[in-house]
């Protein structure tokens, strides 16, 4: 199957670019994340588009752009936390390398402060952050073929248990 080498997926503030940039770099690779192909395209950031537009609006620009990254890239391709939402989207995902990048509220409070700028964790942002987990976390489980806890760990060490989970070899 043609498409990406590795797909991370997980939740905000994991930290999905940040270690996709790095194993794209260790693989010899490109490396592309569908919020900046969404934002790239709009011209406008995610936060606006959700705000001007709705979350529909959003979600459809994310499912089109997760379509055509996952036909068209083949490097490390990481998603929107959202994207797993759409079932369409987890079929596109069977039978691919797909890395679910998990962490907890303590550590999600560390790295985004659960930041009032995110969209969707605008109110009473440490609540919403765990009811978005109780509601995507069986998702990301069910499209991942392994599962990378971060919490804790350095980008670096990330990378290497992505690396060693996939068995997959630096470039």
């Amino acid at each position: 199957m043609s498409g990406p080498l590795v797909v991370l997926v997980g939740p905000m503030g994991v930290g999905k670019s940040t270690v996709g940039q790095l194993l794209a770099e260790r693989l010899g690779t490109g490396y592309r994340d569908t919020d900046d192909d969404i934002v790239a395209a709009r011209g406008r950031t995610i936060a606006e588009i959700f705000v001007d537009e709705g979350e529909p609006v959003f979600r459809a620009l994310e499912k089109d752009a997760v379509r055509d990254a996952l036909a068209g890239h083949t490097g490390v391709l990481a998603l929107g936390g959202g994207a797993v939402l759409d079932p369409d989207t987890r079929a596109l995902l069977r039978d691919r390398r797909v890395v679910y990048l998990s962490m907890d509220v303590e550590e999600a409070v560390k790295r985004t402060g659960l930041s009032a700028a995110r969209p969707l964790l605008a109110v009473n942002p440490r609540k919403q952050w765990r009811a978005l987990m109780d509601a995507r976390r069986h998702l990301y489980e069910e499209v991942a073929t392994v599962v990378v806890a971060t919490d804790g760990r350095t980008p670096e060490d990330v990378t290497r248990a992505v690396l060693d989970a996939l068995e997959l070899k630096e470039a």
